[in-house]
């Protein structure tokens, strides 16, 4: 079975693009499931305690439902989502 695959183009959506994730997080508000996570960067910031540059990563597309509404909602078109069956959906009844 395929796995379902959600890209991020971290160009559109990341810390040198136009809208910081942190002020965004339209993607994270839709998903139901919850595949979505914000972390900040590897990068070494000045204050480890308040990084300055984050990123959303789709750390479980295993449980996505290929909704799509990650993709429609994003204002930068940042997201791609190759929607296959998911474990999530091999649990419904």
């Amino acid at each position: 079975m395929d796995k379902t695959q959600i890209k991020i183009d971290y160009k559109k959506c990341g810390p040198n693009a136009r809208i910081d994730p942190r002020e965004c997080r339209k993607c994270m508000n839709v998903c139901d499931p919850a595949v979505f996570l914000m972390h900040p960067t590897l990068e070494e910031h000045k204050d480890p305690y308040n990084p300055e540059k984050w990123l959303v990563t789709p750390v479980w597309p295993c449980m996505c439902t290929g909704c799509m509404r990650c993709a429609q909602v994003c204002p930068e078109q940042a997201i791609t989502v190759k929607a296959q069956r998911s474990l999530y959906q091999l649990r419904q009844p």
